[in-house]
């Protein structure tokens, strides 16, 4: 059947995410038919980069072999069982080898299969923890104002990207926000070089005022992402952790996004040397090849809900899917190719290219700023430079992003006003360079548009 029939089908039946379906009349989705690599081909045969990792979630490449050698070989033997009562050798050694990977104290794996349900797992093991030890008021939670955390209703009040939940705001858990360390936008008016990380403190004040209420502060290490890939320093990441610390208060780390090597380390908190007490894991841990998440907590916590059942201590949460086989499967072979390949070893080699070929961008007057860390980058496009002001909602200049590099042979899925590459760890310095090019193009083409 040729492609503009399945596309017409897809017209018919599907609906897709995060997307406004009026738009697929105009730009119809790429129907793709297969991959290698860095690289996706459509139906008709056109090579496109995945500048983007498939949502951020492939991490090797696409089409890895010993990935799917762990996968056929898992399908011999065990496709699927319920995770309450029974277990299995994949989720065993998978649990295993991510407590030897992840800071010192975290010492249990709980299985979920999502990004946002493993931060459901941390909000609600959070929550119960405070009440199975008598400490009954604390039940609020704090994030940041622009952070993401997912797309159900626990994840949704813990973030503040109004674009992404505004509409089903009356449905949210209260929650404390504070402001996010947007170091090109600096909520206390401030300069980097000199501000002491003073975006800090109002959510000193709150710990201060209101820490026997609060349970659990919440935020994504080093990068936030959907909120435009806003990269803060180090110093503020620290600080969180010493106030969490200091309030009795439990830290949760969504490294969902940033976890297994996007930022040049396994896992973005290894740049500030902090230990969390709950670790969301997703996205690439099984190189985006299957479903899977897990919440990694530590064994002061595990033990508030240990106990007979009479004690109504049990952590009542589960998913159909949880610790799928196939999914653990390959995400040890996504860990051991870590190993086998030396990925972070090669990553840090092709990290300094990348960022000297990013700053580039920031000549062009239609970019504010750029900004890096690891194999992400973001431009940040404005309508006047020296103020700092954005383009407006109805320019829709991500979309003419996206459009333009489409053109090019680069799949871009721009955030609002942020142009940004979230690059497979298997990039060559070829491919990279390449896309980067393609990108100015597109940059420069969006100049002569605005």
């Amino acid at each position: 059947m040729p492609a503009h029939q399945w596309l017409k089908k897809d017209r018919e039946y599907v609906w897709h995410p995060y997307t406004q379906m009026k738009d697929c009349r105009k730009v119809p989705p790429l129907l793709i038919n297969s991959a290698k690599g860095v690289k996706l081909y459509s139906e008709e045969g056109n090579m496109y980069y995945d500048t983007i990792s498939s949502w951020w979630c492939n991490v090797h490449g696409h089409n890895h072999p010993k990935i799917k050698k762990a996968i056929c070989k898992q399908l011999d033997f065990l496709d699927h069982i319920l995770f309450a009562g029974l277990t299995h050798k994949p989720a065993i050694g998978l649990a295993e080898k991510l407590v030897s990977l992840t800071p010192a104290n975290l010492t249990k794996v709980f299985f979920s299969d999502n990004g946002s349900t493993a931060v459901e797992v941390a909000l609600k093991m959070s929550f119960q923890y405070w009440q199975n030890v008598g400490a009954s008021k604390k039940k609020r939670f704090v994030s940041l104002d622009m952070g993401y955390h997912g797309d159900t209703i626990g994840a949704m009040s813990v973030s503040g990207v109004d674009l992404f939940n505004k509409i089903f705001s009356p449905l949210f858990l209260p929650s404390f926000k504070v402001p996010s360390p947007y170091c090109y936008r600096c909520p206390r008016k401030k300069e980097r070089d000199s501000c002491n990380i003073d975006c800090i403190k109002p959510l000193e004040d709150l710990c201060k005022k209101k820490s026997k209420e609060i349970a659990a502060i919440i935020l994504e290490p080093m990068v936030m992402a959907a909120s435009g890939m806003i990269i803060y320093p180090k110093e503020y990441l620290i600080k969180v952790a010493e106030l969490a610390k200091r309030y009795n208060i439990h830290l949760i780390l969504d490294e969902v996004a940033t976890g297994f090597g996007r930022t040049g380390k396994m896992f973005a908190l290894e740049h500030a040397s902090v230990e969390p007490d709950f670790l969301c894991l997703s996205k690439g841990i099984t190189s985006g090849y299957l479903p899977l998440a897990v919440t990694l907590t530590t064994d002061k916590v595990y033990q508030a809900f240990y106990g007979d059942y009479e004690e109504r201590k049990t952590f009542f949460h589960g998913h159909t899917f949880t610790a799928n086989p196939i999914s653990c499967s390959a995400a040890l072979a996504s860990l051991n190719i870590f190993k086998e390949e030396d990925t972070l070893k090669r990553v840090k080699e092709i990290i300094p290219f990348f960022h000297l070929r990013m700053e580039g961008f920031r000549d062009f007057p239609l970019v504010g700023d750029v900004r890096y860390l690891g194999l992400i980058g973001a431009i940040e496009l404005v309508k006047d430079k020296k103020t700092k002001e954005g383009f407006p909602f109805e320019k829709r200049i991500g979309f003419k992003a996206y459009q333009l590099g489409l053109k090019r042979q680069l799949i871009l899925r721009p955030l609002g006003n942020v142009i940004y590459l979230f690059l497979p760890l298997c990039i060559t310095k070829r491919d990279l360079e390449e896309i980067l090019n393609r990108v100015y193009l597109v940059v420069k083409a969006l100049q002569t548009q605005k």
